[in-house]
């Protein structure tokens, strides 16, 4: 079973492919995913990378976690799931169907 792994204080000029190659010293890496934000297209600081087997995962994090990569300590650790949002933003008047 694979496990995901949260990236964080990426630097701004990190390549999937560099963090991929990083992350291979710990293990087999299935997926790396830089997330960018949406309007300018530039890295948001973190990623996510998913270790083949929880053992690898555990691995890279106790290698990888601190680690400088590209003059930045990097922070490592499990990913926790995604919360989901609540409720929905509609903007207006409170009073509008009175």
């Amino acid at each position: 079973m694979s496990q995901k792994l949260y990236v964080g204080n990426l630097p701004f000029g990190a390549s999937e492919e560099a963090l991929k190659n990083l992350f291979a010293e710990a293990g087999t890496v299935e997926s790396v995913k830089i997330i960018t934000d949406t309007y300018s297209g530039r890295s948001r600081g973190f990623g996510f990378v998913e270790m083949a087997s929880k053992e690898d995962g555990e691995k890279a994090i106790s290698l990888l976690n601190g680690k400088t990569f590209m003059e930045r300590a990097l922070v490592v650790n499990e990913a926790k799931p995604q919360k989901k949002k609540s409720g929905e933003f509609r903007g207006g008047r409170r009073d509008r169907d009175r």
